[in-house]
């Protein structure tokens, strides 16, 4: 077990609440108190999104999947 992580370090059982805007919230608020990040908080957020949905991959229902990709779109309004 490593005790020093470069990843974000995220709410527990964060990418399995139901509402996309409690996941993008608490996602930014990682990113953003994230210190030691090669990229700004907004592509910090977006890549553990993008990761997560990738490691579940087949796992994910489709009304799951739906859930965590309408994050994304949460995440981009307060960044753009």
């Amino acid at each position: 077990m490593t005790r020093e992580r470069d990843a974000l370090t995220l709410e527990p059982g964060v990418f399995t609440k139901a509402d996309p805007k409690v996941i993008a919230r608490s996602v930014k608020r990682s990113a953003a108190r994230r210190r030691r990040r090669k990229a700004d908080p907004f592509r910090s957020a977006l890549s553990m999104l993008t990761f997560y949905i990738n490691r579940a991959g087949r796992n994910l229902s489709a009304s799951r999947r739906n859930t965590l990709v309408r994050v994304k779109d949460e995440l981009r309004a307060p960044y753009h």
